[in-house]
């Protein structure tokens, strides 16, 4: 039986005598779509940050494929295969779509810190660059200056530095934030495309982006997750409906 994509055993977080994500237990199997709602204060980015090495745990277990990521710093955890996007765009402004991309392949393809490597000669790096290109559907804005695009095609290209380095769980920070209702389908689709065969655990507030893309749902409330399962039970699951999702989720799913 091969490990879980990414294993919370009792995960908890305090801020001095505050404790925020009080005992999380979460199993999410490798290839799994997996959606984390909540209403705001719910922890649901502090969680996020736990998984990403951001923060350190006050105590419990994370494993990712099975390998313990407790103590472990963001960028070990990302290389280990884990990959993140944030609430705000994180991108390098000044530099083209393709020079983000290209940046984000480097260390997968075994490029470290070098002076006698010529960004212009490394052929895979500009191959896997060029092929996320396409998959996020910015081949045109391939030379565009990464701060001049629209908001949406950031966010997309977000995506494509998040996915670019080859890692295999992405956890996506609410990507659809932000956007109007027809960007917002455009995202669904590009999202379900480019972790096609990758573990995804994101946070997002649009329930009809949530149930449109999840497999599993997970329901975070004042640091716990009070369920867990697929989506059409989520929808049905009155404790739910009373601390989170109210009387219009049926309304919103309708439109997934």
């Amino acid at each position: 039986m091969s490990a879980a994509g990414l294993k919370l055993t009792d995960v908890r977080k305090s801020f001095g005598k505050t404790e925020i994500i009080r005992g999380v237990n979460l199993e999410i199997a490798a290839g799994e779509r997996h959606a984390v709602i909540g209403p705001n204060g719910a922890g649901k980015s502090t969680l996020f940050n736990l998984i990403s090495g951001r923060f350190g745990v006050s105590s419990g277990s994370i494993e990712l494929h099975g390998r313990s990521i407790i103590g472990a710093k963001p960028y070990e955890i990302n290389r280990m295969g884990l990959s993140r996007s944030f609430q705000i765009t994180n991108i390098f402004p000044r530099l083209s779509v393709y020079e983000n991309l290209r940046c984000a392949t480097l260390y997968s393809l075994g490029y470290k810190y070098s002076f006698w490597h010529r960004l212009s000669q490394l052929k895979d790096a500009a191959e896997r660059a060029d092929a996320v290109l396409d998959q996020i559907g910015l081949r045109r804005r391939r030379e565009t200056q990464a701060g001049l695009l629209t908001y949406a095609e950031q966010r997309a290209l977000e995506i494509g530095i998040t996915i670019a380095g080859g890692a295999n769980v992405i956890l996506l920070d609410e990507p659809t934030a932000g956007m109007s209702r027809s960007e917002s389908d455009h995202a669904v689709e590009l999202i379900r495309r480019v972790t096609e065969g990758k573990t995804l655990v994101m946070v997002e507030h649009d329930m009809s982006v949530v149930f449109g893309l999840a497999d599993r749902i997970s329901v975070l409330v004042y640091g716990e997750v009070i369920a867990s399962d697929k989506p059409e039970n989520i929808r049905g699951n009155a404790a739910v409906q009373e601390a989170y999702l109210g009387t219009t989720v049926g309304e919103e799913a309708s439109h997934a």
